[in-house]
């Protein structure tokens, strides 16, 4: 009730000045001012202390440095995360085929389940390598960590540098020493909390959205998987 419709405004608007005003003119006059009461925007504060510090690394990174030193030619930098919960929604009725200015889709589905996407992408080459999963967690995580480091191009690397977010698959110093005993060459690099914006694969994800996933139209999930597990080859 504390946000105000133009006609709210415009019922105001004749209160005060006891002046016949439609709710199109409220409208007009807030549009030109660029004043939208009725839009908002999220934000969050920066939670971590060492917001900078732990930014500075990953941007660092993502230059070619590493603790001030430039990389090796033969350091490998993967930003990773995961695509939770991907519904395979399946269609009451077949969606219509393109027409002028429109794209029919039923808006009645049923749920055919959903899937998790794991996937690393080289910093370097732009190359993304992934896999579908049941469900998130340490064990899937570890199985895209093996997928990628058993490559030739990874496994010989002097150093692999995974850079990633705060989610429980992968947080922490029990995470890093995870990594280190599987993997020697690998170093996890974490960023700071609520800084998933600074992690490459992310864009990678919102291309994925806009021209695999939407608008989700699916037969069921295994469709879902092959159409998940086919993106990785770009």
């Amino acid at each position: 009730m504390s946000r105000q419709s133009t006609t709210d405004l415009a019922q105001r608007v004749r209160d005060e000045l006891n002046k016949p005003i439609s709710r199109s003119t409220v409208w007009r006059i807030l549009d030109e001012d660029a004043i939208k009461p009725w839009q908002y925007e999220h934000w969050i504060f920066p939670r971590a202390a060492d917001f900078f510090e732990k930014a500075a690394v990953v941007l660092d990174l993502y230059e070619g440095y590493w603790q001030g030193e430039r990389l090796d030619p033969f350091d490998r930098i993967l930003s990773s995360d995961e695509k939770t919960s991907i519904q395979a929604r399946i269609r009451c009725h077949a969606t219509l085929g393109p027409a002028p200015g429109r794209r029919r889709v039923e808006a009645e589905y049923q749920r055919g389940g959903a899937l998790q996407y794991l996937a690393a992408r080289d910093v370097q080459q732009g190359r993304v390598l992934g896999r579908c999963e049941a469900k998130t967690g340490i064990e899937p995580f570890g199985r895209l960590v093996q997928q990628v480091m058993e490559r030739p191009a990874y496994a010989s690397a002097d150093r692999v540098f995974w850079v990633v977010d705060n989610g429980s698959s992968h947080r922490g110093e029990a995470a890093m020493r995870r990594m280190s005993r599987a993997y020697p060459n690998a170093i996890l690099v974490h960023l700071p909390v609520h800084a998933s914006w600074l992690n490459q694969v992310e864009v990678y994800f919102a291309l994925l959205q806009r021209k695999v996933l939407t608008p989700n139209d699916s037969t069921d999930l295994h469709e879902s998987w092959n159409r998940g597990s086919s993106s990785t080859k770009s």
